[in-house]
């Protein structure tokens, strides 16, 4: 029996080969695909002798009609989230799935391009460098961060890393989460919302940092969005499902909040010059490259690739479905 094939997808800019982790996956037969693809008979004849299978984030769905037509496949190894990946069919098909939720570590890569977008818009860097280039000088007047609150929505890993932040510029930090969230956020001496309707009424910048899971999904209402100032700005680098579906840009139009800078959104990945947030001088967009450093790449992916090692070795880990580990099924 040869070695376990491994095919990767997605990996825009074949970085992953170029890492120091990669050589965790020596022992193996590895494909990488470079272009991103969702169609179906595409991926089930790329994947067909495929036993492992690794995923970057989420820009491929695995669904059931794919799955069914993969039956070599025994693992799919990813990091964080899995909203793309139909877990029921991969219980059904065998196929387990290994996805470390990194709790422990936040993405600073993340935090950094938070706190980079954040800058860019309250000082219109996108649009000076674009005037300057057309050459105007000078095509409008910013708004400095120091004295202004910044909301936190969701006090999590990267969460409490974006406070940090905002307290070294000096800026008065409000946090809004979950009870437990409140509770962190109190202890490590930053101020907490009275309450929902308060946080988006009173932040000048507020900024999501929430998993998209079932209870948190359009959490971020229109409604909401209709509270924030005209001159305030919504920075969202987590998911767009978090807001609901059109409401961002209706609220943009409407002129509350005055800016946005976001990197998610609702269909990645995102291709059309026509989508409305790419055309709005009060927004900068950028490709969901938050988590895109070779750091964070390599952090992530030694976890990925340590994955495969557990499952290649018998004793898979951070399984998400141990419903599929029937011994029946593996290689060893």
């Amino acid at each position: 029996m040869g070695p376990i094939t491994v095919s990767i997808l997605d990996d825009y800019f074949d970085t992953l080969r170029t890492l120091p982790c990669f050589a965790k996956l020596a022992p193996f037969d590895v494909t990488i695909w470079n272009d991103h693809v969702q169609d179906e008979d595409v991926l089930a004849d790329r994947l067909k002798n495929t036993e492992v299978l690794v995923l970057i984030r989420e820009r491929t769905k695995i669904q059931a009609p794919l799955l069914v037509r993969l039956p070599r496949l025994r693992l799919i190894s990813q990091r964080s989230v899995y909203p793309h990946i139909d877990i029921g069919a991969c219980t059904e098909n065998g196929v387990i799935v290994s996805s470390n939720l990194h709790a422990d570590t936040p993405s600073y890569a993340t935090a950094e391009l938070t706190w980079a977008l954040v800058l860019a818009a309250m000082r219109q860097i996108p649009a000076q460098v674009a005037a300057l280039r057309r050459g105007a000088w000078q095509m409008g007047v910013g708004t400095t961060l120091r004295g202004k609150t910044l909301g936190i929505y969701g006090y999590g890993r990267i969460g409490k890393v974006m406070a940090g932040y905002g307290k070294a510029f000096g800026m008065n930090v409000c946090v809004w989460a979950r009870e437990t969230g409140r509770a962190r956020a109190r202890e490590d001496g930053y101020d907490v919302a009275p309450g929902k309707d308060a946080f988006f009424s009173e932040c000048d910048v507020i900024s999501l940092h929430l998993r998209l899971v079932d209870a948190t999904r359009g959490i971020v209402t229109a409604a909401d969005l209709g509270r924030m100032k005209n001159t305030a700005l919504i920075v969202n680098t987590s998911r767009a499902g978090l807001i609901a579906p059109g409401a961002l840009v209706e609220a943009l139009r409407a002129g509350r909040p005055g800016m946005a800078a976001v990197d998610v959104y609702e269909e990645e990945p995102l291709t059309d010059p026509a989508h409305p947030l790419l055309g709005m001088p009060n927004v900068v967009c950028t490709p969901h490259i938050g988590y895109v450093t070779r750091e964070e790449y390599d952090l992530q992916f030694s976890d990925i690739f340590d994955q495969i090692l557990a499952y290649a070795a018998g004793h898979p880990i951070n399984v998400v479905n141990p419903e599929a580990q029937d011994p029946g099924l593996t290689r060893f």
